[in-house]
């Protein structure tokens, strides 16, 4: 830690390596976050897209619907997002039970509907309908989204890297009495 005295006050700064860790660390973070979600996005995707090139179909019912509330940022924005929790009985015999998100908002407890399935994963089912255009034009909207938010974060740290190399070269101490000794002050 450094330090400098304003107003006859000693203050304590961080040192130049804590200043660089959190400038690396945190787009790391930012970025490592994205790229998880780019990876559960692409794995729904294919999920979903399994259940419908599969072919099967069965008739489930709902038997739950509920909705969860999340505040983002500040507390004021807050998002809801809607479940159902849908239970049929593939061909093999055993019931199988699935939960998704964000489905129609006009299916109700009780409903049947149609799902789309793989065989050797049922409960990876669907209730959405087939529309792979859609939804691949949905997956490349969202992957470049996060595309961009990794590029700014490497561009960040790039950026970032390039400051602290140019600070180095201004090694001065702001304690020193004599900095700025031989400048006039108005």
């Amino acid at each position: 830690m450094t330090g400098t005295v304003c107003a006859g006050q000693y203050r304590q700064q961080p040192s130049g390596d804590a200043v660089e860790f959190f400038f690396y660390a945190v787009p790391t973070l930012i970025g490592a976050i994205v790229i998880a979600m780019a990876v559960a996005v692409i794995n729904r995707h294919l999920r979903r897209r399994e259940a419908w090139a599969s072919g099967l179909t069965a008739e489930a019912r709902c038997l739950r619907t509920y909705t969860t509330t999340s505040r983002h940022g500040d507390g004021h924005h807050v998002s809801t997002t809607l479940h159902h929790v849908y239970e049929f009985t593939p061909p093999a015999g055993r019931p199988v039970r699935f939960e998704e998100e964000n489905g129609p908002g006009t299916i109700i407890e009780g409903d049947v509907v149609t799902v789309y399935y793989a065989a050797d994963r049922p409960e990876a089912a669907t209730v959405h309908a087939p529309d792979l255009a859609k939804s691949t034009a949905t997956l490349i909207a969202v992957l470049c989204f996060f595309g961009v938010m990794l590029a700014f974060c490497v561009f960040f740290m790039v950026t970032a890297n390039d400051m602290f190399d140019a600070s180095e070269s201004f090694d001065w101490d702001p304690t020193d009495p004599d900095v700025g000794a031989d400048q006039e002050w108005p």
